[in-house]
């Protein structure tokens, strides 16, 4: 098994290696060639294989029906051999028929008004949120599920927090208002465009509160580091920005604090996305300083682009991220001379938020880079497996499938799509390591998949 310490220290050699580029494939890495899924869902090596432990529609213990497109998702430990698993449903509010209220709201009475974000009128209420599954491993049984953060719109990923807690994102930017959406009229009573935070504890509806001072934008994903309570997170724009959020008191972020965005240093408004201009080099650390957001919650969907005024950095639409020991792995879903997908690296300073990071800075490192002949193409979601490799979901036009990427660059295939035109999202390990959990969203699935995890070749 490769440790995690081992993951890092390999990272840094790699990345001072300029001629190491991460996009080798090798067929006998990994777990072995993919067998064709009879039941036409996911495709999985001999010896693993999946159950569904939730599908779009399912009557919930709330009365509620289990919503679709589920998205993001994280696994805490829920004690004697079971976890929760908190999940996204990236909905919007003219999407009833995958809602949890019934297409016909005919369920919305089951819920206290009050714990539901955005009503909009009674008649498009937010059908976005969160849904909680507590699911024995052993057993491998559902034991009981119910929505959790209701009313809100799109939300896509988030993030698991150190305190026991899932940051759930919405990527969109609308206003109030009455408007037209996938062909309908629909009417919103709030802003969206927020991060709200859902208990792992919570056993019904949480109040929906949004974290407004950690910025209001089309967020994507969100990562903790344990040791300063930051929270770093991901935008889905073409032109995106990188984030960390400075609370002002670790653990409650209902407390406030400050939001940033990344800048190289002496490279203002530099263009991560190597689509022209002068090239990022893959594995050269860069020094990195961080810039102040004023009004992190504006009328305008313009945080990146004032950023981009204090020289911040451009990404290619930011989407999943995960911590790795002390750094930070984040991906960009369309960077690169092919728009095939980018993995960078951030490693904080050792006086992260402090006044004295200036004397050792942050780095950043593009550590991936997929072109058209790469087996991983459009990363998304990833998350840091058991044995030190980033697993990593595509989100593509084509096959969209799980790919490994080992320190040393080494590509292999974990899972493939057989579910046409499905992404897959919300990838993660149960504590202890012997489950891995995803969402086959266009299917509206969430699987468990189960195997030698610990065996890779």
């Amino acid at each position: 098994m490769i440790s995690r310490r081992r993951f890092l220290q390999t990272l840094a050699v790699t990345a001072a290696t300029p001629t190491t580029v991460f996009v080798s494939d090798k067929a006998s890495a990994g777990f072995g060639a993919l067998v064709t899924d009879p039941q036409g869902l996911l495709d999985l090596p001999e010896g693993f294989s999946y159950s569904v432990i939730a599908r779009m529609g399912e009557e919930m213990d709330d009365g509620l029906r289990m919503p679709g497109l589920p998205d993001g998702m994280a696994a805490f430990d829920a004690g004697n051999g079971t976890v929760k698993l908190i999940c996204n449903h990236e909905l919007s509010a003219s999407q009833q028929e995958f809602g949890p209220f019934g297409k016909s709201l005919e369920r919305l009475e089951l819920v206290d008004a009050e714990k539901v974000y955005d009503l909009g009128d009674r008649t498009s209420p937010g059908t976005g949120g969160t849904s909680t599954i507590h699911y024995d491993l052993a057993a491998g049984e559902r034991l009981g599920m119910h929505l959790s953060l209701a009313g809100t719109a799109i939300n896509c990923s988030g993030g698991p927090t150190p305190w026991g807690s899932w940051l759930s994102c919405e990527e969109t930017f609308t206003d109030p208002g009455a408007g037209f959406e996938r062909g309908r009229v629909i009417h919103r009573e709030k802003h969206h465009g927020y991060i709200f935070e859902v208990p792992v504890s919570a056993d019904g509806l949480v109040n929906p509160e949004p974290l407004t001072s950690m910025g209001r934008f089309e967020h994507e994903a969100a990562s903790v580091d344990p040791k300063t309570g930051i929270v770093y997170l991901t935008e889905d724009r073409w032109d995106s920005a990188f984030y960390r959020f400075i609370p002002n008191v670790p653990g409650k972020l209902k407390e406030g604090g400050r939001l940033q965005a990344l800048k190289i240093l002496e490279r203002p408004m530099f263009d991560t996305r190597n689509w022209e201009g002068v090239p990022l080099v893959p594995h050269a650390w860069l020094d990195v300083e961080w810039v102040d957001l004023d009004d992190p919650d504006p009328d305008e969907n313009d945080l990146r682009l004032r950023a981009q005024e204090q020289g911040g950095a451009i990404f290619a639409r930011g989407e999943g991220i995960c911590r790795s020991g002390q750094d930070f792995a984040f991906t960009a879903t369309i960077g690169g001379p092919d728009r095939m997908g980018q993995i960078f690296v951030y490693r904080p300073s050792p006086a992260e938020g402090t006044d004295e990071e200036s004397a050792a800075p942050a780095r950043l490192a593009l550590i991936a880079e997929s072109l058209s002949d790469s087996m991983l193409r459009n990363a998304d979601n990833l998350t840091l497996s058991p044995w030190g490799d980033l697993i990593v979901c595509e989100d593509t036009p084509g096959y969209c499938g799980m790919v490994a990427v080992r320190p040393d660059g080494i590509q292999y295939r974990i899972a493939g799509n057989s579910w046409e035109g499905a992404e897959l999202a919300g990838v993660c390990f149960s504590p202890d390591g012997s489950t891995l959990f995803v969402n086959v969203q266009q299917a509206h699935v969430t699987l468990a998949i189960t195997g030698p995890w610990s065996t890779p070749r």
